[in-house]
């Protein structure tokens, strides 16, 4: 009977092998057979090993400022490529140690380690025992990743991978692999490779990473939002000292090294998805320009650049110093405003009306007025807030805003570009947008009747005046200084007054001031328009400044530069930009004699807090520009190396002060005078954008008493208690063979222009 069972048993034990053995056969047969089908390409097209050779990454577009800071980038992924030379030791052993310990060993797939997942992770059921697929496999995986084939997805796609593996091993070099890789891998936030990486979680390359840091790059590949040092910093730190612990198994850290390392707190510097905000409406330009330049190389040479993808690198004029002295002024300044036009906008009652007008026809969002959290722009910083629908309209529709540019006359190179408050949540450019100019338009004016033959002490009527052909216009001074008689030319500029402003324009004649608009690049529409002299004209600030420029720049104007150079990504030119040719617009001596006036606009005119409240001692001229109702303030001010030019307003004209505090030398010129402050007190900012005017190419005749009236005894007030105290001394430089009796007598009786 116990012979029997043994028997028994025995063929139950033989059935038991040869079923296993069946199995196994099957197994082999089936995995060969699909291996077979994998190569034959019955599951799509494998990469031959002449298309492997010609790998690469997409890389980001890099855009540079003038002294080689990154400002932003262009990309279909956000990836820059380092060379493995520039890879720091540590970072490959870490890599290597976590990943892939036989890299040096196998040709693209390690059979050992398929060995360990059959044991270890599957038969054992440890998940710590990894998977077992080698840096190359992982390689193709990040290149060409997955496709679905049913029940046979993950077979075939680990075959495929480990059969383009072997092929790659047989074009690159370890070295080589452990790059593309290193280029390749995601680490999630939408950045790809350990340059980007690198950038973003430490600000520095990757050539500067510590052994701590590398750790915790190479450990955020395991699960990268699992491991992102920034949302789950415990989780990293714990991952980073695995990391560690594998490097120094693996021989690549002293135990002294790794506790000492392991007993580092997780610091992090971290470059977030905003960072290059503060370039962002300039960085738009820049792209659209170098688009362009592309197309017009593909078109001359044949050669086609992709600008998302072939790791270009664009060198611009932008300067990063004078752009955040501009950015840290107007947060100053409209964090101090906000809360001012806040204030009276509740006591009108604006926001009432507004939603009036808006609930005449409600969207469904508007009807439902949902509150949710929301991360809305605010100047003490970006934070989540709940607010109803119709308070995040508000908050924007409530918003002061403000555009800055600055420009190198005599180049034409843009040193300083801001569209607005924040280009993430306000993306539409204010540069670019026309607004009315108002009285920054005035130069341009007294510019036409220098070109007409008037001169700074020809005088202009002062009397109040309706126009009857004009349906009533009776324009009058913004102080109210009405009290008639005649001022000189060069006083009504430097205190902009209208008065006189209109009686210049009539005297100096449409046709010359068109002229002289087209010569500046101003638009002409409107010009027949006597309200132009006064401002009522819709121009941009890109407009503006180049008009500017020309007083600035003798007479002369330059297009705007905004790129240097475009080269490939390995360093070669492909575009050598150029400075914009010289166009003359003025003679030098209007353009000189414009300038005079307006830097006595800055010294005693409607600019003078340039000097009083930001102390900017530089010789400096400018002009203020208020429009109607307060809804645009503007400041242009400059010197031969800098026009700096600001606007401020909500987006909705409506919305603004009804006060001086909306006055364009209350809000808008501390913009500027807050920037020109900083830059004075740098030395290299301040020999580079604020040297002294050169020598007048002519006298410019300003000695003139500045108002003339038909009553002699008002004409004797003006020309001795409002004289200049340091006039004579000035007239006797000026004129050293006329003596104090000639030039009291010229002030009195001034010979009539």
């Amino acid at each position: 009977m116990a012979k029997k069972k043994k028997k028994k048993q025995s063929k139950g034990a033989v059935f038991l092998w040869k079923a296993l053995f069946l199995l196994l056969a099957v197994g082999f047969i089936s995995v060969f057979t699909l291996i077979f089908l994998v190569r034959k390409d019955v599951f799509g097209k494998l990469p031959s090993t002449e298309e492997l050779a010609g790998l690469r990454n997409e890389e980001a577009t890099l855009i540079f400022s003038s002294n080689g800071s990154v400002i932003g980038k262009v990309f279909a992924q956000n990836r820059t490529n380092v060379l493995f030379e520039d890879l720091p030791r540590h970072v490959v052993e870490a890599l290597i140690s976590t990943e892939d310990q036989r890299f040096f060993e196998h040709e693209g797939v390690d059979a050992f380690s398929y060995v360990r997942v059959l044991f270890r992770t599957i038969i054992a059921r440890d998940r710590s025992g990894g998977g077992g697929s080698t840096i190359s496999q992982q390689l193709i995986k990040n290149l060409y990743g997955r496709e679905r084939h049913g029940l046979l997805t993950v077979p075939v796609n680990k075959i495929k991978e480990a059969l383009v593996a072997q092929r790659l091993e047989q074009v690159y070099s370890k070295e080589d692999v452990i790059t593309l890789y290193l280029n390749s891998v995601p680490f999630g936030e939408n950045i790809y490779g350990i340059e980007a990486a690198a950038e973003r979680y430490f600000s520095k390359p990757a050539s500067k990473l510590k052994v701590e840091e590398g750790a915790v790059l190479v450990g955020m590949l395991k699960a990268n939002t699992k491991y992102n040092p920034r949302l789950n910093p415990q989780a990293a730190k714990g991952r980073r000292d695995q990391v560690l612990a594998l490097m120094a198994g693996n021989g690549k850290l002293t135990p002294v090294a790794w506790d000492s390392l392991q007993a580092l707190p997780l610091a992090i510097r971290y470059t977030g998805i905003t960072a290059l905000d503060a370039y962002g409406y300039f960085d738009v330009q820049v792209e659209k320009q170098a688009r362009a330049i592309l197309a017009e190389l593909g078109k001359k040479k044949g050669t086609t650049y992709d600008i998302e993808k072939d790791g270009l690198r664009i060198h611009t004029t932008l300067d990063t110093a004078l752009q955040h002295a501009a950015l840290r002024s107007v947060r100053k300044q409209l964090s101090a405003m906000q809360p001012k036009l806040d204030r009276e906008l509740r006591s009108k009652g604006l926001r009432k009306a507004w939603e009036k007008k808006l609930g005449k026809h409600p969207s469904a969002e508007w009807k439902q007025n949902e509150r949710s959290v929301k991360e809305v722009f605010q100047w003490a910083g970006k934070r989540p807030d709940t607010l109803s629908y119709r308070d995040s309209l508000w908050h924007y529709h409530s918003m002061l805003q403000a555009a800055f540019l600055m420009v190198d006359p005599a180049t034409g190179k843009v040193r300083a570009y801001s569209g607005g408050n924040d280009f993430r949540t306000l993306p539409f450019d204010q540069v670019q947008s026309h607004r009315p100019i108002a009285s920054a338009i005035k130069p341009i004016i007294y510019a036409a009747g220098l070109r007409r033959g008037l001169e700074p002490c020809t005088y202009l009527n002062n009397e109040r005046k309706t126009y009857d052909e004009l349906e009533g216009w009776s324009p009058q001074n913004f102080d109210k200084d009405t009290i008639g008689g005649q001022v000189a030319l060069w006083y009504a500029l430097a205190h902009s007054m209208n008065i006189p402003t209109v009686d210049l324009y009539f005297r100096t004649g449409v046709d010359t001031i068109r002229d002289t608009f087209k010569a500046l690049g101003l638009p002409v529409d409107g010009v027949d328009n006597p309200a132009l002299a006064l401002g009522a004209a819709d121009i941009s600030l890109k407009e503006i400044v180049r008009a500017y420029a020309a007083f600035a720049n003798g007479g002369l104007v330059r297009e705007p530069q905004l790129i240097e150079k475009i080269t490939d990504a390995h360093g070669k030119v492909i575009y050598q930009g150029k400075m914009g040719k010289a166009a003359r617009a003025l003679d030098e001596e209007v353009a000189a004699t414009i300038t005079t006036m307006l830097q006595r606009a800055v010294n005693e005119g409607t600019g003078a807090s340039m000097r009083s409240r930001f102390g900017v001692q530089s010789p400096l001229a400018g002009k203020t520009g208020t429009s109607q109702d307060y809804s645009d303030a503007w400041f242009v001010a400059y010197t031969p190396g800098l026009v700096a030019a600001t606007w401020v307003g909500a987006r909705d004209p409506a919305v603004h002060f009804h006060n001086s505090n909306g006055t364009g030398s209350q809000l808008a010129l501390p913009i500027i005078g807050g920037t020109l402050a900083e830059v004075q007190r740098s030395s290299s900012l301040r020999k580079k954008y604020l040297p002294p005017f050169p020598a007048l190419p002519m006298e410019v005749d300003m000695d003139c008493p500045p108002r003339r009236s038909s009553d002699l005894l008002e004409r004797i007030f003006d020309g001795i208690f409002n004289k200049d105290p340091d006039a004579d001394k000035k007239n006797e430089r000026s004129h050293p063979k006329k003596n104090k009796k000639e030039n009291f007598f010229r002030k009195l009786f001034p010979k009539r222009r």
